[in-house]
């Protein structure tokens, strides 16, 4: 069973016992009776293709809808895994759920395992947009159904992770040559929520 167990799984654990070694110890010896249910039938040693995966821990405990959830706005990804697990009684019961999706080629794990932490701005996901119309799509997606605008191109969506809508022009003009340029995308970013680009031309 520990083949199918998941850095989320060892993740909740550490969180809640690091701190009371002889607890530790007890949630390492029940590891063995965690249930994983996996949707896919594939094994865990050969779904890995990163050396650094993304984890994004949601306060729910429904991995597959916070997968559907950010694959009805990526297009381009893919739900890569789900499994279903429940937690001995030394790390307090309960279940939880795991999910791996793809986004244009870049694997997230999604640790489903309720409302232990919070998002913050410290970390956040930049979108890098070719142009208006696709800032456009994605600030609309993400700020829409329980989202929330801030500014700067900044918005969080309703799970509250925070990204950064950019069309990648943007970039050009923060680090033009002539300081008027520069000077006036920064003054106009400010003025902001979504970015919209001709206004800071």
């Amino acid at each position: 069973m520990k083949n199918f167990l998941l850095l989320g799984t060892i993740a909740l654990g550490l969180t809640t016992f690091c701190s009371n070694s002889s607890q530790a110890n007890n949630y390492y010896k029940s590891i063995d009776q965690i249930i994983a249910i996996n949707d896919t039938g594939k094994t865990i040693k050969n779904m890995i293709t990163q050396k650094i995966t993304p984890t994004i821990w949601v306060e729910t405990t429904d991995a597959k809808a916070v997968a559907d959830y950010y694959l009805s706005i990526f297009n381009d990804g893919k739900l890569k895994d789900h499994r279903k697990y429940n937690n001995p009684p030394e790390a307090g019961g309960g279940e939880f759920e795991t999910a791996i999706i793809e986004i244009n080629g870049i694997e997230f794990n999604i640790l489903a395992a309720g409302p232990f932490f919070k998002f913050n701005e410290s970390v956040s996901f930049v979108i890098n947009c070719k142009d208006q119309t696709e800032v456009d799509y994605y600030w609309n997606a993400l700020t829409s159904n329980g989202g929330q605008e801030s500014s700067c191109g900044w918005c969080k969506d309703k799970y509250g992770l925070s990204w950064q809508v950019v069309p990648v022009e943007y970039f050009d003009l923060l680090n033009s040559d002539d300081p008027k340029v520069r000077e006036k995308v920064m003054k106009n970013t400010f003025k902001q929520k979504k970015l919209i680009l001709s206004e800071l031309k």
